[in-house]
């Protein structure tokens, strides 16, 4: 029968602990009247208690802090700290102790160590000591590998290492909405206004630090966060940045194309990338957590090949009164040059002033020119600009420009001020 040697033990000794800040001590205070059976009993119970606040006793909030007593949750974007100790158990001189740290995700594997050179030598009852840290970047599924390989006395080489298997949550919940806006008589570009809507999905409350938006090169940002009262910036959110848990906030931002894109129609058009989000945020005790969402990209609206936009008309004019707009009309093809005629069509309201059918002339790819034209109205109230009619004498094609804009048009005897 045979008989396997008995397994041998290792002479060193591995303990592995997650360094976290400690949290602050609660109890459960037991209180009654004094004209219950125990009197005064329990309230003096309790401000005999060091772990109360003098005057505070009834508070279940300390102001002792305990150590964690368990593993606890990992969140995205936190720093996840170890404290590796190796201890020499026996009563002999071990060498060549090498430590190494590796934490294996679902797509890599990373190597934590601080140093991988060896130590010579470890006498009984001493120890190796290391820290160490890594930004969790990744959900899911994570294992810490520690291995430890050394030499004996008597020139056997051992090695052995341990598992610790731990789960990273997901902290927040963002969802983006992007909103197009039309050329504005301010800005001669498109500006797109992004909403991030950041939930927290934790169990405890979390400190916003920062939240912004990190533009693409095509665009510059602005924040619409605050307002500014007194000449003092205020932020929408009050002074303390604070999001309860299952809490939701949205923060607005308003993009605008730089000069060198704007000019260049066809460069903006299809899948832009816009930019990308970053958080900060702190939890109970100041832990900090991070997070950089990945490239955010929207679709651009489709213009077709001509692109109609009001560069200046009035917010008001007078009834039957001649007004006057200037229109940019730009070639939004990369590639063909167009030759334009522009008709003027009357609606029952508005009528234009001027030669329909006129030619503009040729129209070469990714250029605009600008065009004043004149109309009246003869109708009160909010009227909408209508009418306009572009054709493409090489392909035959027309295109048709409706509600452009909209103007109040009151009477003329009413003032209107500025």
């Amino acid at each position: 029968m045979e008989v396997n040697p008995p397994k041998q033990e290792h002479l060193l000794a591995l303990k592995v602990m997650r360094l976290t800040k400690p949290t602050l001590f609660t109890n459960i205070p037991v209180t009654c009247e004094e004209k219950d059976l125990p009197g005064d009993l329990f309230n003096q119970l309790m401000k005999d208690d060091p772990s109360t606040v003098n005057g505070a006793e009834i508070l279940m909030l300390g102001e002792m802090l305990t150590l964690p007593q368990n593993f606890g949750n990992i969140f995205l974007g936190e720093t996840f700290s170890s404290y590796i100790s190796v201890h020499n158990d026996s009563n002999q001189v071990v060498k060549d102790i090498l430590v190494k740290a590796d934490l294996q995700t679902s797509s890599q594997r990373l190597n934590l160590s601080a140093s991988n050179a060896a130590v010579a030598e470890l006498k009984p009852d001493c120890c190796i000591d290391d820290v160490i840290h890594h930004e969790v970047k990744e959900i899911g599924t994570h294992i810490l590998v520690c291995a430890v390989s050394y030499t004996t006395q008597g020139g056997e080489k051992m090695y052995f290492r341990k598992f610790f298997k731990f789960q990273v949550l997901k902290p927040l919940d963002v969802k983006t909405k992007f909103y197009n806006a039309e050329v504005t008589i301010s800005c001669h570009t498109d500006e797109v206004f992004l909403e991030a809507q950041i939930q927290n999905i934790t169990t405890s409350p979390m400190f916003m630090e920062k939240v912004s938006l990190e533009p693409s090169i095509m665009y510059n940002v602005t924040e619409l966060n605050s307002v500014t009262q007194a000449g003092e910036c205020i932020s929408t959110f009050g002074s303390r940045g604070y999001l309860q848990p299952m809490d939701t906030r949205q923060y607005l931002y308003c993009l605008k194309p730089k000069k060198e894109f704007a000019e260049k129609a066809g460069i903006i058009k299809g899948v832009t990338v816009i930019g990308k989000l970053d958080i900060v945020w702190k939890t109970n005790l100041g832990e900090r957590g991070r997070l950089q969402t990945s490239q955010l990209q929207r679709m651009a609206p489709g213009y077709g090949d001509v692109r109609l936009s009001l560069e200046a008309i009035p917010d008001t004019v007078n009834l039957e009164e001649p007004f006057h707009i200037t229109c940019k009309i730009t070639n939004c093809s990369s590639e063909r040059m167009m030759d334009l005629v522009l008709e003027m069509c009357n609606t029952n309201s508005i009528h234009w002033c001027g030669i329909s059918g006129r030619q503009l002339g040729k129209l070469h790819p990714s250029s605009s020119l600008c065009l004043a034209l004149t109309l009246l109205s003869s109708v009160q109230g909010l009227q909408s600009v209508s009418g306009l009619r572009l054709t493409d004498t090489f392909l035959k094609r027309t295109y048709e420009y409706d509600d452009i804009a909209q103007v109040c048009v009151v009477s003329a005897a009413v003032e209107v001020e500025a």
